[in-house]
């Protein structure tokens, strides 16, 4: 168990949360949830002991063992692979390293004979003989081979140091297990099997993610980092999101009687609590669920974006037809002989790991690049919007202000109409009067969805257009993007918005060629 005892963070004179009070208890996964720059990421280092807060104070059970995923991809460059993970347990690693000292040794004195043997039985206690066959399960659940244990790290790419990094987390069974954004750089394989690790463990799971299907698998509770306070919510990341709805619903309108509201709350209550789930802690979550009432669920003062797509005329029958296109990115066909025909309605998501192949073939289509073979064609009724996996260029030259920067893309440039908009993607007061130079990635990339609205086309492309976003602003543009009634061309990692935006996946292998398939995202991995 962690107990948060009155902690309070202040930073510069600013406070990211205070007077909190909560307690972390075994065999339940708390997802920690809050808009960027709420504090998250500080609350995880103030429970590692990693930061002091600035009142109050963390204490654990003694001889509990915390694990944390480690941010820096390169502090264990010096080590194989098998050291790396193994460091998830120190103890247990210095306990090996000083027994392979002593038993080097030229002159063994009876010294070291009593010595070896109590590392012996300090190591035996540890499971420390059957460590490297869990290291190898570990590292073979995230998708990478057994081959890599003697490998040194400085040998792995940037997306394996990842996996290493988990798995040194998970390693040795910790009591309680810290991590922020997990998920990062997996494949769907690995995040299946984080997701059933992570359900079955007995110990305590913290996760700072923006995945929400993540979320919504592996989670008990929800903890809110909210306008500088921590709460706590039972139940997975779809129930404190529906329910915090609810009730911002139920208290904009005080018409309706008290006893509409509680009988509303309550079958909504008992409609969750009917969910079967993977989770071990299921039962438990169902008995707390109905002992709820309405002062203990959320009601959030986090705000979303307005992200809505209007189209300008409607597209005929003619969307795009791509043939034969090949391209070769620094020696790699990266594209390789890909065809196929975009239908109405279609909403189509590029997925899996080859990334390059999907920003290179949205490149193609958008004019930004050639195909080295090839061709495609537009039908004449089509205008497209087109959200880049890199922005930059278009701010890092701009000497605009957001009002300025935006108003080149409208007829409507009045500064009236330019505030009103950018306050429905957040941006208010004196914001509006930033240099677009030193927004944020998440601003930016709300500045660049806001040009795409104001368009008016009957396509839009986006490549990973959820990278730099908090959860709400991926919310917003994932409802955005389901409503929408033209074609959707995009890429992503995130499993909730493809599975809920898309009706056809596509996916381009290692070699460059395509597989085309009218299903869910649900449907195509359970057929892979």
């Amino acid at each position: 168990m962690i107990v948060v005892n009155n902690v309070s963070m202040n930073f510069g004179g600013q406070i990211l949360f205070k007077d909190v009070e909560l307690k972390f208890t075994q065999g339940n996964c708390y997802g920690i949830i809050g808009a960027n720059g709420a504090g998250k990421s500080t609350f995880l280092r103030i429970l590692s002991g990693d930061l002091e807060p600035t009142t109050g104070n963390v204490s654990m059970k003694p001889n509990i063992r915390m694990s944390v995923l480690k941010q820096d991809h390169f502090a264990f460059d010096e080590f194989t692979v098998l050291d790396t993970v193994i460091q998830g347990n120190m103890h247990l690693y210095n306990v090996m390293k000083e027994k392979d000292v002593i038993y080097m040794k030229e002159d063994f004195t009876d010294e070291d004979g009593i010595r070896a043997a109590t590392l012996e039985a300090e190591f035996a206690e540890m499971n420390g003989w059957e460590a490297e066959s869990d290291v190898s399960r570990l590292i073979q659940g995230l998708g990478l081979s057994a081959d890599v244990l003697y490998e040194p790290m400085t040998s792995l790419t940037a997306k394996e140091k990842v996996k290493i990094l988990l798995a040194q987390a998970l390693f040795g069974n910790p009591e309680i297990v810290l991590l922020d954004e997990p998920t990062n750089h997996l494949d769907i394989k690995a995040i299946e099997w984080l997701e059933d690790f992570i359900m079955a463990y007995e110990g305590t799971v913290l996760v700072v993610s923006h995945d929400r299907h993540f979320l919504n698998t592996v989670c008990t509770n929800i903890v809110d980092v909210d306008y500088g306070k921590i709460k706590m919510y039972v139940g997975n990341y779809e129930f404190w999101y529906e329910s915090s709805q609810l009730i911002q619903r139920l208290l904009a309108n005080q018409k309706r009687k008290a006893e509409e509201k509680i009988q509303e709350l309550q079958a909504f209550i008992q409609r969750f609590s009917a969910n079967k789930s993977k989770s071990k802690q299921a039962t438990s979550r169902r008995k707390l669920l109905d002992k709820l009432t309405i002062e203990e669920l959320p009601a959030s003062s986090r705000r979303y974006p307005f992200v809505g797509f209007n189209m300008e005329r409607e597209p005929g029958k003619e969307i795009l037809l791509v043939e034969g296109i090949s391209k070769t990115i620094d020696g790699v066909k990266v594209l390789d002989n890909v065809s196929f025909r975009v239908n109405t309605d279609d909403k189509i998501a590029f997925v899996g790991e080859n990334a390059i192949a999907n920003t290179t073939l949205f490149k193609i289509i958008m004019g930004e690049m050639e195909p080295d073979e090839g061709s495609y064609k537009w039908g004449i009724t089509i205008t497209t919007s087109y959200l880049p996996l890199d922005n930059s260029s278009f701010f890092n030259d701009s000497e605009y202000n957001l009002v300025q920067w935006l108003s080149q893309y409208t007829k409507e440039t009045t500064e009236s109409f330019m505030r009103g908009f950018l306050g429905r993607m957040l941006f208010s007061g004196d914001d509006v009067y930033k240099n677009v130079k030193v927004l944020s990635g998440g601003e930016k990339v709300r500045c660049m969805l806001s040009r795409m609205m104001l368009y008016g086309s009957n396509v839009l492309v986006l490549d990973q257009p959820t990278n730099h976003l908090d959860l709400e602003s991926i919310t917003a543009v994932n409802e955005g993007l389901k409503d929408f009634k033209g074609n959707v061309i995009f890429s992503s990692h995130d499993h909730e918005f493809i599975q809920t935006i898309a009706n056809r996946i596509m996916e381009i292998d290692k070699d460059g060629k395509l597989t085309d398939k009218l299903c869910t995202y649900d449907e195509y991995i359970g057929e892979a």
